[in-house]
């Protein structure tokens, strides 16, 4: 038995895992994250509800960039206390079991990989799209993290004056459209014109930060996370049109680009950090 935690800005889920599958699992909104020592204790507590004595090991996502060697956490995204923690020796003194940490969506994608859309695909790459966009890369059955677990990240690449994530996250409709990604779909299934011409420009973003993992890997698929990729009809048309100008059409053809089905998938994908 493995414990899997995805430590998000908001929330924490912690599940006692095995086989692939869920047996208990706990959630929590995360309080006082201005506290370090009250957002550990939580997290501490949290594991402790599903912890087993046959538990091997813990794997934990966390929304940020990882010594994944050392288990340290730095600058985690929404949770300012965050700054530098020595999250492993911290778990592993607490609870006596070996910890593995490693970034959210590499989490996503090596769930998917295992237990998921992404299952006999190789290279795979993920995409969670939420307030950012983030990004996972398997290849050859591993996680490809690059020297400072920072490899793939589209997000931060100079696009349009701005950034990729700047255009392919939930920021697009707080700047451009002054409302939520979750408020645009709402209208959008209501039939709004102005959503749909909102997510379908969206689409077109989007497409560029597909292209460019395209380029950078070409992968046989890329799998969709995150709240926005929920909302994935209303920019799909859009977002197949303007990939036509890719300069390998054979190669887009093979590409699957799917969304993912499993909420709980990160949560598994933690799990498997633990050999």
């Amino acid at each position: 038995m493995r414990i899997g935690v995805d430590l998000g800005g908001t929330n924490i889920r912690t599940a006692l895992c095995h086989d692939g599958r869920i047996i208990n699992q706990k959630q929590h909104e995360l309080i006082n994250k201005d506290s370090l020592t009250d957002t550990l204790s939580q997290l501490s507590s949290l594991i402790r509800s599903v912890f087993h004595p046959e538990v091997r090991g813990i794997g934990i996502g966390v929304p940020s960039v990882v010594d994944i060697h050392n288990g340290i956490v730095y600058n985690v995204t929404h949770i300012p206390s965050w700054i530098k923690v020595e999250l492993k020796d911290i778990l592993e003194k607490e609870f006596e079991v070996p910890v593995y940490v490693n970034n959210d969506v590499n989490c996503f994608i090596l769930g998917e990989f295992f237990f998921g859309l992404a299952k006999g695909y190789d290279p795979v790459v993920g995409l969670a799209m939420g307030t950012g966009l983030g990004s996972g890369i398997i290849v050859d059955g591993k996680l490809f993290i690059g020297a400072n677990c920072g490899a793939g990240e589209v997000g931060p690449i100079p696009y349009m004056g701005k950034t990729l994530e700047y255009y392919c996250s939930g920021n697009f409709f707080n700047v451009f459209y002054k409302t939520s990604a979750r408020e645009m779909a709402e209208k959008a299934t209501e039939g709004d014109a102005s959503a749909i011409s909102a997510w379908e420009e969206f689409g077109r973003h989007f497409a560029n930060a597909i292209k460019i993992v395209a380029y950078a890997y070409d992968p046989q698929a890329i799998i969709l996370g995150g709240s926005i990729s929920k909302a994935y009809p209303f920019f799909e048309k859009s977002m197949m049109a303007s990939l036509q100008d890719f300069e390998f059409p054979e190669s887009l053809k093979k590409l699957k680009i799917m969304v993912t089905s499993n909420p709980d998938i990160t949560i598994l994908g933690a799990a498997s950090l633990v050999p």
